[in-house]
Parts: structure tokens; sequence; C-alpha cells
């Protein structure tokens, strides 16, 4: 017996969110895994202090130099803020925290390779000129150092408790008190322990940053099904409309930093402008980053932080990529 495809059961707008659902929570699952895992062995084997040593003393210097260290711990946005909140936690100061919070989903490796070649600019980086012919690339990752620093400097303005929620302000002033007590930290502990401390840390991390992933993953699958994405394209005529609808796009879709490039590039319709306020934009503040943030920040930081990047990346968008191309012409 034969089944006739006319039989099927038509799609469903339901069936639509929940596959969206699905592929997004799947995608970015295990990125959150590996973050809380990460930030579960920093907690148990990373000794205490050892950020504070190894940076610079001056919060100046400190705070530029934190804008590369997602070279080190390169993560997306979806893992860093468990990272980061143990950093913190381990004496990464406040500065240092927020500029590696924004700059390490743009400033690693993997998201580089991956703008290079979502934007054909693969060719031969050897030498200065053809670096300088990357100049999409080089736009990006540039003016996300640069707006991650900008906002790195003025928290150095602001105490701990200002920024930070109550109970994970209190985590960090008893883990600075317990580094005053026990330089030593856990590295004096049974590896077995700190293994199984490590684990149990993780555990913790993954249940309080899924539970806030999922709520954004609703929200963007909602939007990415029952919207007309043709109409976007609507947007493009001016970049004084295209500039803040791509990075209105970049916020409710909650793209990877790792894969976002292979989605802008081809909008041809859009020009460098806004596809850069996309690509800057999106990896530091998306709806799921906003739920996430808010398990750790103060809710009026969050709303200053969603308000101010916006302003910023829009604003610095066109004169960036002027900047570059201008660079790139001097070849």
């Amino acid at each position: 017996m034969t089944l006739s495809l006319a039989t099927l059961p038509a799609p469903s707008p339901t069936g639509d969110v929940l596959m969206a659902f699905l592929s997004i929570l799947f995608e970015g699952a295990p990125y959150i895994l590996v973050g809380t895992i990460l930030s579960g062995f920093i907690d148990a084997f990373l000794p205490a202090g050892l950020l504070e040593r190894a940076l610079p003393k001056n919060k100046i210097l400190a705070t530029l130099a934190a804008g590369f260290l997602g070279l080190f711990f390169p993560v997306c946005e979806c893992a860093v803020v468990p990272v980061v909140r143990r950093l913190v936690q381990k004496g990464l100061p406040l500065s240092c925290a927020m500029t590696y919070l924004l700059s390490a989903p743009i400033i690693n490796p993997i998201v580089a390779v991956s703008t290079l070649t979502a934007f054909k600019e693969f060719a031969d980086i050897t030498s200065l000129p053809a670096v300088l012919d990357a100049s999409m690339t080089l736009a990006r990752l540039s003016l996300g150092y640069v707006v991650a620093v900008l906002v790195g400097l003025l928290m150095l303005r602001f105490r701990i408790t200002d920024i930070l929620k109550p109970s994970i302000a209190a985590s960090v002033t008893a883990a600075a008190a317990a580094r005053i007590d026990h330089p030593e930290g856990t590295a004096s502990a049974p590896f077995n322990d700190r293994l199984v401390h490590a684990m149990r840390t993780a555990m913790r991390d993954f249940l309080d940053t899924g539970m806030y992933f999922t709520i954004g993953v609703i929200i963007t699958s909602i939007f990415n099904t029952q919207v007309d994405q043709t109409q976007v394209a609507k947007f493009a005529a001016s970049d004084w409309i295209a500039i803040p609808s791509m990075m209105s796009l970049a916020f409710v879709l909650s793209l990877c930093s790792t894969s976002d490039a292979f989605i802008a590039a081809p909008m041809e319709s859009f020009s460098l402008a806004a596809k850069l306020a996309f690509l800057v934009f999106g990896p530091m503040m998306d709806v799921k980053l906003v739920f996430m943030y808010a398990a750790v920040f103060k809710r009026r930081v969050v709303i200053s932080m969603l308000i101010g990047l916006f302003i910023l990346v829009g604003s610095l968008s066109i004169p960036w990529v002027t900047l570059m191309q201008k660079l790139a012409a001097l070849n």
C-alpha cells in the first residue's frame, strides 16, 4: 500500500515554531555546556589572584589587555556569561570582565576565520597589504575591541555592588575575602575533590544560564517563523534606517557569533556599514543575552547596556567602514 503525499498534514505554525526552537536550542546548548564546564574548571583549578597578577597593575592598561582575552579563552556569546562570572570571582577586575564579556564573542580565532570566509576575504593574509584587504573582518574585530574597551573603561567609575545583582556581588566579595584568608585557594585540595567541585559548579551554572537562554530562544523562534523575513529588505534604502534595522534584526535573531557572518554577507541590499553594525551589536546584545545578563547584572545595568551599545555601535559603523576602506586603498 502506498501513501499519497496529498494525505500528509500541512505544516502548522506551531510546528514551525517548535522546529525553529529546537534548532536554535540544539545549536546553542553545546556552547553553553562548554562554557559552563570551562567556568567550573576555572572555579576549581584556576589559582586565586592569577589574573590579577597576569594583567598590568594599571587599571586602564589592564582593561585594554582584557580585550584580547578572547584569544586565550575563545568562547561565543552563549558561553561567555558563566565564564565571566567565575573569572570575576577569581579576581578579574570588573572593568576587565566587562571588556572580555563584550569582546570575546568577536575577538577570537573561530569568529575571525568565519568572517573571512563569509565575506570571501580569505586570501593570502600573510602580508600586511593582504590583511588590509580584509576590510570587513578588520572592521568587525577592531570595532568590537574599541566598543568593548570603552564600556570596560566606563566600569572603572562604578563599584561591584552598583553593577552586579546583590547575590552575585555577595559571592564575589566572599570569594575576595577567601583569597585573603586562604591565598592557596583550592590548589591544596586533592585532584578528585577539585574535579567534583568543578562538575557541581558547571551543573549549577548550566541550569542557571540555560533557563534564561531558553526564554530567549522561545522569543527568537517565534520571530523567525511568524514574521515575514522578506519585509526586512525594505529597510535597506538609507543607512539611517538600515543600520538600526540590522541591529534590531541581530538582537531578535540571536545568532551565534561563529555563524552570523554567513547570514549578513549575502544581504546585498544592505551597506557594509549596516552589516558591520549587525556583526558587532549582535554578539554583544541580543534577546537571549538580555535574559542571561539579567542573571548576573542589575536590571538598570542591562537596560543601560542595551541602549548604550545600540547608540555606540550604530554611530561608529559608518565612519569605521570608511576608515577601513581608506586603509585598504593605501595598498
